[in-house]
């Protein structure tokens, strides 16, 4: 076991400090126990005052750290859930007001696995962004989230709070969704591990809209061996989803076993993907941190590639918001007065401008990325840029103005993940520095089905230049 994955002892009355493997490890040697991590876990959610959970169930929880299985891969780890996940019993609000008393009839497959395959103790709900439609986490039902690294600052969104009890102390491991950069663009912002698979990996559901086929589910960790953990555990295919793909193994059991693999291969670094405007102060960093990794791998930088894309923001947030818009049509517009900024402007534009014309437009562009994506990825095997295009900008928001208000905002901001949800593919973020002391995120973007490649290429940099685990707090 590496330094990296484990720090310094962590008093017993604290929640754990170093990954979930090594906690699993913990539980196993008797060093800790599931109960004392969970009663731990709850003393520092009601002490904290980054608003990372908005629903905890105690006694049940307690219930299954007593019969936790630590033989299982996350046996008896307290993990947080999403709050657009489901859990049976627990609310399902879409963090939204409208939604405010409706409560789960399922669990979603995500969590089951997780929790019945790989015997984590489902801690409760972490905040999310309403309907998972912007990347701040900050809704009308919950109030602020916070970034640990800076309590001013977002962690970023959807998966917000998972990202914030994860970086903040609170759990090693939490769930999250990623449907335009929504477990990358967090991960980036609070210094996480964020694997966004190809499309299909986990299967989602039941009873899942299918959308825009954008959206993929997983995890946000402080390691890479927990996210490849996550995945042996949660991949595989559900009839319930009929994109979902066949089951693959040995992603924990093979990582960094084909390091050597990764030498020769063709890398794009790429500043300006997708159209975005990126921080020159950040991208020194990044384009720093992305020579390293090819240096130490072998790779090699191409840079006379055409990696121009097409626009997909608006194509994207229109087709987007027809799910929003389908659960909220029967309450609109009255309901527009307790809906976030954000999601209020997307279902009007939504309601606007979504018809045969608009659908026939959002069409050709995803068939022209396509092209683009495949011609990008004839020519070279990853393409390496930013997980967000500046740090965490504040809490509250709203999107940074620098980039144009909300609609411009919030598309400078996903353009740099949206190609990847778009086509299909595997991309990860990874902790490669801090600029002006909050972490920054480097994106590796490789092929369909690539994701071992991803995370091999994660390790190196996890190995070459280990992260904190955690946030560093005054």
């Amino acid at each position: 076991m590496s330094d990296t994955n484990r720090p310094a002892p962590t008093p017993s009355d604290s929640p754990w400090l170093g990954d979930a493997c090594s906690l699993v490890e913990a539980f196993r040697s008797g060093e800790r126990s599931p109960v004392e991590e969970l009663q731990a876990t709850y003393a520092a959610i009601d002490a904290s005052d980054l608003n990372a959970f908005c629903f905890t169930s105690r006694e049940e929880s307690l219930e299954a750290a007593r019969n936790a299985d630590i033989s299982l891969p996350f046996g008896g780890v307290p993990i947080g859930v999403k709050e657009l996940d489901d859990v049976e019993g627990w609310p399902a609000t879409d963090a939204c007001v409208v939604f405010e008393d409706r409560i789960a009839t399922q669990t979603s497959i995500n969590v089951q696995r997780i929790r019945d395959q790989g015997g984590a103790v489902l801690a409760g709900l972490t905040t999310a962004s309403e309907f998972g439609g912007v990347n701040v986490t900050r809704t009308v039902l919950h109030g602020v989230t916070r970034n640990p690294w800076d309590t001013a600052k977002t962690p970023g969104g959807s998966s917000g709070g998972t990202a914030s009890a994860v970086s903040g102390g609170l759990i090693t491991l939490g769930t999250g969704g990623d449907g335009g950069g929504s477990i990358r663009i967090p991960a980036g912002f609070t210094g996480l591990v964020g694997l966004k698979s190809t499309y299909g990996r986990i299967p989602r559901g039941p009873r899942s809209w299918i959308g825009n086929y954008t959206v993929t589910v997983g995890c946000l960790s402080r390691s890479v061996r927990d996210t490849a953990r996550w995945f042996d555990v949660a991949n595989g295919y559900d009839a319930r989803d009929q994109f979902s793909l066949p089951r693959t193994s040995g992603w924990e059991r093979e990582l960094g076993a084909h390091i050597d693999d990764l030498r020769g291969l063709r890398v794009a670094v790429v500043a300006d993907w997708g159209g975005a405007i990126v921080s020159p102060a950040m991208w020194t960093v990044l384009d720093a941190a992305a020579d390293r990794l090819i240096a130490a791998t072998g790779m090699a930088r191409v840079d006379a590639v055409d990696t121009s894309l097409p626009s997909m923001g608006a194509a994207w947030s229109i087709s987007g918001g027809i799910s929003s818009y389908g659960q909220l049509a029967d309450f609109w517009p009255g309901c527009k007065d307790v809906l976030t900024p954000e999601i209020r402007g997307s279902v009007r534009i939504t309601e606007e401008r979504y018809n045969l014309e608009a659908r026939v437009k959002i069409e050709s562009r995803r068939m022209e990325l396509n092209e683009r994506m495949a011609a990008i990825f004839s020519e070279v095997d990853l393409v390496m840029t930013a997980s967000n295009p500046d740090v965490a900008f504040a809490a509250e928001g709203p999107l940074p103005a620098e980039f144009g208000g909300i609609t411009a905002g919030a598309a400078n901001n996903g353009r740099l993940t949206f190609p990847a949800n778009m086509h299909g593919n595997p991309a990860v973020s990874v902790p490669a520095g801090t600029v002006d002391s909050l972490p920054v995120g480097l994106q590796i973007v490789g092929r369909h089905y690539a994701e071992q490649l991803l995370l091999d290429a994660a390790l190196v940099v996890e190995r070459n230049e280990p992260w904190p685990l955690v946030a560093p707090r005054n």
